[in-house]
């Protein structure tokens, strides 16, 4: 199997990403970014989803930057996956002390949030990850009080989530057929 790699960049006034991406990795990473928190995550992403990510991230302000970094990690697992075959929906819970959070993917091109997050930043990133993605995702805050271990647990459970979501398969798991092109 061929393995799901790529590369992207995003360049506007405010940031500058640079991602790649193998979907098909360890989790092994290497997150250059001036925000730490978002640098945290990234790399929890990363190791829980088994995700090798390469990413360079600067940007004008913490809004922007997480914003960005969305938009392109996003749209770079959606051209890693290119089309093929694969489990498409998972749901996991993960705990971390205090929080106790649900995330559930289906990876079927009609971008949808529904976002269960204390952190007005994180919820946007969950956001973009999802438009930019093309995926279906919701978030669920069972249980937790302390917001950093909210948002840790939330980027556990999304990584095992679509870790899980994108095992290939030899078919295209729907109860529709493919629109034929040509």
């Amino acid at each position: 199997m061929t393995k799901r790699v790529t590369e992207l960049e995003r360049s506007t006034r405010e940031t500058n990403i640079s991602v790649e991406l193998n979907i098909d990795g360890t989790g092994k990473f290497d997150v250059k970014c001036g925000v730490q928190f978002l640098k945290h995550m990234v790399e929890t992403f990363a190791r829980y989803g088994s995700f090798d990510i390469c990413m360079k991230a600067s940007g004008d302000d913490d809004h922007h930057l997480i914003e960005d970094t969305a938009i392109t990690l996003g749209a770079a697992f959606k051209k890693a996956l290119d089309d093929r075959p694969v489990e498409r929906m998972s749901t996991v819970i993960i705990p971390m002390d205090d929080a106790l959070m649900m995330v559930s993917v289906d990876i079927i091109d009609r971008p949808f949030a529904e976002i269960d997050c204390p952190d007005q930043l994180y919820h946007h990133f969950l956001r973009s990850f999802a438009m930019s993605s093309g995926i279906t995702l919701h978030v669920v805050q069972i249980r937790g009080f302390d917001d950093h271990h909210i948002v840790e647990a939330t980027f556990k459970a999304l990584g095992t989530a679509l870790k899980n979501a994108v095992s290939p398969r030899n078919t295209e798991l729907s109860t529709k057929d493919r629109p034929k092109v040509g």
